[in-house]
């Protein structure tokens, strides 16, 4: 949907700096900043999350009702794990600097860092991307249901779940006491399936980013 723009107003936006704009701070190295239409007016079916990442740390299970997704690696390694519904199966691709994955919109997916000083950009074709935490799913589902849904015993579903952060976003949480290095999906997929066609570039010199402001801490 197109949306309705006053070019002749004062307050149409036409840039804005996302360095600005935290949308979660887990800590110094894993945090996002956020481009919709809230921050830029002009936006017309796009926005973005700026995804800093240290290894080991994960973009937490979620899906977007309003939007796919396409996740572009700028520095650092992470991998992209979706479920596709229609096979029932989950698909796993690891991405390095210049490489992208494309979620559909409406699939359930994360995205863990594999590599310090990861930076990935989250492209979506919506002005403001709606999303489902994984957190909120097991945090606010009644225990209740849970246990007579799928045939739980109510008081142990309560148990593993209360460690749960609703919103988390970005795991583990940075009080979790059980933390283990990620292992890669056996069934992990290359990115692409042809060689690039084009000559690599020298990956650029790594930037120390310089942001004074950290929003608010998980």
């Amino acid at each position: 949907m197109t949306v309705n723009v006053d070019y002749t107003s004062p307050f149409t936006q036409y840039a804005f700096d996302i360095n600005s704009s935290p949308f979660v701070v887990k800590d110094r190295n894993n945090y996002i900043n956020i481009l919709g239409a809230s921050q830029l007016n002009t936006l017309d079916n796009v926005s973005l999350l700026d995804i800093f990442l240290s290894a080991n740390n994960v973009i937490e299970p979620h899906y977007h009702q309003n939007a796919a997704e396409l996740i572009y690696c700028i520095s650092g390694a992470a991998t992209v794990s979706m479920l596709n519904p229609y096979t029932k199966q989950i698909q796993s691709y690891a991405i390095t600097p210049g490489q992208v994955a494309n979620v559909p919109q409406g699939w359930w997916h994360y995205e863990v860092a594999t590599a310090d000083n990861t930076h990935l950009l989250a492209i979506f074709n919506a002005s403001t991307p709606d999303v489902i935490l994984g957190s909120d799913i097991l945090k606010f589902t009644p225990a209740n249901i849970m246990a007579h849904t799928y045939c739980l015993d109510e008081e142990q579903w309560k148990s593993v779940i209360e460690p749960v952060q609703p919103s988390l976003f970005i795991g583990p949480s940075v009080n979790c006491q059980t933390v283990q290095p990620y292992a890669s999906q056996p069934n992990q997929q290359p990115s692409w399936q042809q060689p690039y066609p084009y000559p690599h570039h020298p990956q650029m010199p790594q930037y120390q980013q310089n942001w004074g402001y950290y929003g608010y801490y998980r």
